[in-house]
């Protein structure tokens, strides 16, 4: 694969994904539209130790979420640009990576697109997308990721 870099837009935080990401998701979700101030948020999911920070360090602010469990969203100290975040599922042994900090955005297309119940009407999905109206099942997950990103994310919630 070859890492993959990215940062924030004043260059104060840089940060380098070591794999590929196990899954990248889009999601339309009202806090990810309000989060985000879009219409989604693409997120690419990978394991925290496989993302190294370059330069600087991002600040943690914890948000409020739908499921009420929250969020920490990491965003640069200086410039505010979100870089990950944290949700409650893994916590802190995944990084939810922005796609659009990273350099080379157009590397990693969405594999699923969530809470389609709440996405604008003008956005468009392609044909042969696949969607959900929440979140998907643990059924999906094999079928969505691969069976080897499947085998990933299971270490991450076994651990």
């Amino acid at each position: 694969m070859g890492s993959r870099e990215g940062g924030c837009a004043c260059g104060t935080v840089r940060f380098r994904l070591t794999d590929d990401p196990i899954v990248v998701h889009c999601c339309h979700c009202r806090s990810c539209q309000r989060e985000s101030g879009s219409a989604f948020a693409l997120n690419a999911v990978i394991e925290a130790d496989s993302v190294e920070l370059v330069s600087g360090a991002p600040e943690r602010i914890d948000t409020p979420s739908d499921s009420g469990k929250g969020q920490a969203v990491f965003r640069c100290p200086v410039c505010k640009v979100a870089l990950w975040s944290h949700y409650a599922g893994v916590g802190a042994k995944a990084d939810f990576i922005r796609v659009g900090a990273l350099d080379d955005p157009d590397a990693f297309p969405p594999n699923v697109h969530i809470f389609t119940a709440s996405k604008q009407p003008w956005v468009a999905l392609p044909m042969d997308a696949e969607a959900f109206a929440a979140y998907y099942s643990g059924k999906d997950v094999v079928r969505l990721y691969g069976e080897n990103n499947a085998a990933r994310w299971r270490a991450l919630r076994k651990g």
